[in-house]
């Protein structure tokens, strides 16, 4: 009855979903105290109260017929005209709210692109470590991804062996900064140099290569740092942006893409963009959820909790002799499977087997393969203090087996 595609889907299905559905199945032997689940990015914050009082002041006071009804498939033009100017205010940009268009989070922003610029066997380029559903997004499409090998000491993008990999196919590179799995921030010098890069190859193979820049980490920095916009250094950039971890809101499912004015065949993509919102079934954004971000485009999530659990579990963790990158974004923390020098991981099947062994400990980690780069795991710090405080005992029982 289905098709091979969606069969060959569900027989890879998804590492980190898996492990949630475990960790289900686990909470209800040991008990959900019992149960260190540092699998999903799940926000474990509640949106910022302005959020809520907008929604209800929203359903109160509008129009429910506009509130709730259809629009242009790109979004509400008032929604989209605030996205640009408040763009602009931040990163010096030049977008209006044509260039805006709204989208079902991230997710569905990402595949809205990919359906718009793919022909099938179209190639595009990921840099290892890199979000897994990246995958299944571009097979959607009928599209090549290819991987750019990590840099295992700055985890920063490999840009030599990116220029090696981009051919006259190469249609797209997502960049995905702070970075899920790793928490890093790509440098101003190295989203300069992406830039670069791009452009002389475009020239080379006589088309531009379209920057899909997925960001919904972009709020959650640390230490007073900054992540530079990618679309100041890249003029055929689309920014893939989510509301799911800004203001907690990973259910409504709301976002938007940022399409760069000086991009190549701006009038058509933009076009194209909108008819594949629409064809692909989203039609258009959560019209309530659309006008309830607009009104709240300065409010952010409490970074704070996040900081607290950032340090606490890294400096813990390397108390214990584990080797961590220290998170600079995101809420990801990455940890080296032990037992390969530096610069080297383990094989794959060391790297099962630490996972394994954490089960043992009632730890859900989720493997590094399962981002493009085997020998380490991704910890979801996402998650209340408390746990934190109960799983550190099981982590020392796991150094005291697994660190040399």
């Amino acid at each position: 009855m289905i098709a091979r595609k969606t069969e060959e889907g569900i027989l890879k299905g998804s590492v980190i979903r898996a492990m949630f559905t475990e960790g289900k199945a686990m909470a209800e032997r040991y008990g959900a105290e019992n149960v260190y689940d540092y699998s999903l990015g799940n926000p474990a914050v509640p949106a910022p109260e302005k959020l809520k009082s907008v929604i209800a002041d929203l359903v109160k006071e509008a129009d429910p017929l506009e509130l709730h009804g259809y629009m242009n498939n790109a979004g509400f033009p008032e929604v989209r005209d605030r996205i640009a100017e408040d763009l602009n205010r931040r990163f010096g940009t030049s977008y209006d709210g044509a260039h805006i268009v709204m989208t079902v989070g991230a997710a569905g922003g990402l595949n809205v692109a990919l359906k718009t610029i793919l022909d099938p066997g179209d190639e595009v380029i990921v840099f290892a470590p890199y979000f897994g559903e990246y995958k299944n997004y571009v097979a959607n499409w009928d599209g090549a991804l290819v991987e750019v090998s990590p840099d295992l000491f700055a985890f920063q993008p490999n840009l030599t062996e990116l220029e090696e990999k981009i051919t006259p196919r190469t249609k797209a590179v997502i960049i995905n900064t702070p970075n899920n799995p790793t928490g890093v921030l790509y440098s101003e010098e190295t989203l300069k140099r992406l830039g670069e890069t791009l452009t002389k190859a475009g020239e080379r193979i006589g088309h531009a290569i379209c920057l899909l820049s997925d960001e919904p980490y972009r709020e959650l920095v640390y230490d007073g740092a900054q992540q530079s916009f990618p679309a100041k250094h890249y003029k055929h950039t689309i920014v893939c942006y989510s509301f799911s971890k800004s203001l907690s809101l990973p259910g409504e499912r709301i976002g938007y893409l940022a399409v760069s004015p000086e991009i190549e065949d701006e009038d058509r993509l933009l076009e194209g963009l909108t008819q594949s919102n629409r064809v692909l079934g989203f039609v258009n954004a959560p019209s309530l959820m659309q006008k309830a971000v607009a009104a709240c485009l300065s409010e952010k999530t409490e970074l704070a909790f996040y900081d607290k659990n950032r340090k606490r579990l890294y400096e813990s963790l390397t108390a214990c002799g584990f080797f961590c990158v220290k998170p600079e974004g995101a809420f990801y923390l990455w940890m080296k499977v032990p037992g390969a020098p530096e610069g080297k991981t383990v094989t794959a099947e060391e790297e099962q087997a630490f996972v394994d062994r954490a089960k043992e400990e009632r730890l859900l980690l989720v493997k590094g393969s399962a981002f493009g780069c085997t020998g380490y795991v991704r910890i979801a710090y996402c998650v209340s203090p408390e746990m934190i405080e109960r799983s550190l005992a099981s982590f020392r029982q796991l150094a005291k087996h697994t660190v040399n």
